[in-house]
């Protein structure tokens, strides 16, 4: 069994920061790929920043530049930087993950979501 568990959301004013992270624990083999999503009430899950085993990164156009993804791998635990945040980017973000179980399944896991409110 893999779990991904979020922490870090909050409430910020525009303009702040949140940090934002992902513990994955469990059954796991390798993290081929983690990403973080958001999901805004009425409005689809989108990607927000992705992180390959590679080191590739991926960033919505919208976020580049104000957010990055980091990762610390003793820790099997990844990180979303998020500066200048804008009241439009609240959103309950989801960390994701496409793991590798010890039983050599490839498998695509979601935390639970953490509330991220952007507002004065």
């Amino acid at each position: 069994q893999v779990r991904l568990v979020e922490s870090g959301g909050g409430l910020v004013r525009p303009g702040g920061s949140l940090r934002l992270s992902c513990a994955a624990s469990g059954s796991m083999s390798t993290i081929n790929a983690m990403g973080w999503y958001r999901q805004a009430p009425g409005r689809e899950r989108e990607l927000v920043a992705r992180y390959t085993a590679t080191g590739s990164k991926t960033y919505a156009e919208s976020v580049k530049g104000r957010f990055t993804i980091a990762r610390d791998n003793a820790k099997n635990t990844f990180y979303l930087q998020m500066t200048s945040l804008k009241p439009e980017e609240a959103a309950l973000y989801y960390c994701n993950g496409l793991i590798t179980t010890t039983r050599g399944e490839v498998r695509e896991y979601w935390g639970q979501g953490t509330q991220v409110t952007v507002s004065s």
